[in-house]
């Protein structure tokens, strides 16, 4: 239980660090929760090193505070007075409690408070380490050992974070991510049970999709081969891969290798994601490792019938054979058989879809997630004055 705040004491101040406020699942996070913290309990600042992006113009209608730290580098000099300027401003706010939600402001951070003492270190963890480097993992053990706590998304990354980096477990707590719900909703679907489509969908009998960062461990070159597996006359099926990123140019050169360019449509990302959604009937997340994913939270409430790889977080999500489907990750045969039983069964997919809208919105809502944290924060803050 974490300790009531007396009526009438002042909103203990604390800041949510990221290096970025651009697109991507935890600045998004990040914003959700600085955005969505109680007023009466927390007064929510964010620091960044790069203050402009997507996640800037919500913080500021929101009335939370943005500050610059100016670093570039951490092999620069610049990154002691930038762990300065920290220290001030920790020091002229009041800030009590300090959370990095990635990497970045971690390796800053989380050492720059153990130096100075001025505030709870608080980091997270929303990724398998097994995507870090040698040295970065090195290094964000290290930080492990000097944070007050260690704030996972998914029950599956508590327990590689406590068995795997031996991080007590009392200091791993867990708070689910959440979406907003009045944004992500299933469309209003016309009496034939078709969902619309994008003006690049145009004339699609149905579509598979996905929406994410095309980085490695997405691994959605499997899904370009499970789709060529497709059996029978799949015409009028259509591919869409919304996002950018490091495997764009060659997801590309594949699908042409695989003679399935025409059927794939590939589209920057954007953050007009729901519309993309909506279009999709069958969402697809083919990932090697996951923590717990905004993407398929995000098209589960938004009605698509999801196929998801058996790894990390997933599982969490995906109920085999009540939400959506899993299959074994990298194996596009067996992703190929969950999307031809969906392709022939729009009543399998209508049932899924139905059951994975429910599940998203009873238990990854803003305010529950909001809520949660603001325990985390609540316990860490009490425990300190003991």
């Amino acid at each position: 239980m974490t300790a009531p705040v007396k009526p009438g004491s002042r909103p203990a101040p604390v800041m949510l660090m990221i290096r970025e406020l651009g697109i991507g699942g935890s600045e998004r996070q990040m914003s959700v929760v600085a955005r969505s913290l109680d007023r009466s309990r927390f007064a929510p600042h964010v620091g960044c090193f790069r203050p402009d992006g997507l996640r800037r113009k919500e913080l500021d209608e929101a009335g939370v505070p943005v500050e610059q730290f100016q670093v570039r580098s951490f092999k620069s000099p610049g990154v002691i007075a930038g762990a300065i300027a920290l220290h001030r401003y920790i020091r002229r706010h009041g800030i009590r409690l300090v959370h990095s939600f990635d990497l970045p402001t971690c390796l800053f951070a989380i050492p720059a408070l153990a130096v100075f003492r001025s505030a709870i270190p608080v980091s997270s963890q929303r990724s398998h380490r097994e995507l870090l480097g040698p040295g970065e993992r090195r290094l964000v053990r290290i930080a492990d050992k000097l944070t007050r706590a260690v704030v996972v998304n998914s029950q599956q990354l508590r327990r590689h974070m406590i068995e795997d980096e031996r991080v007590p477990a009392e200091r791993v707590l867990l708070c689910y991510n959440g979406i907003d719900l009045d944004v992500f909703h299933p469309p209003c679907h016309p009496r034939d049970g078709t969902r619309p489509k994008q003006p690049e969908l145009a004339g699609a009998s149905l579509v598979i999709g996905v929406v994410c960062a095309l980085r490695p461990e997405k691994d959605l070159g499997t899904l370009l081969r499970a789709f060529v597996l497709l059996r029978g006359n799949r015409s009028g099926v259509r591919l869409a891969i919304v996002g950018d990123g490091p495997c764009k140019e060659e997801l590309q050169k594949l699908a042409a290798e695989l003679g399935i360019g025409a059927e794939v449509i590939f589209i920057s990302a954007t953050p007009m994601v729901v519309p993309w959604l909506h279009s999709i009937d069958i969402f697809v997340l083919p990932s090697t490792s996951e923590a717990l994913s905004n993407s398929l939270m995000e098209a589960m409430a938004c009605g698509c019938a999801v196929v998801a790889s058996k790894v990390g977080g997933n599982p969490e999500l995906v109920e085999h054979e009540v939400t959506g489907l899993l299959f074994p990750s990298q194996q596009p045969e067996d992703l190929a058989g969950c999307l031809d039983r969906l392709i022939d069964s729009p009543e399998l997919r209508r049932r899924f879809s139905q059951a994975a809208a429910v599940f998203i919105r009873n238990k990854f809502s803003i305010p529950a997630s909001a809520a949660r944290m603001g325990e985390i924060y609540e316990q860490l803050l009490a425990s300190h004055l003991e």
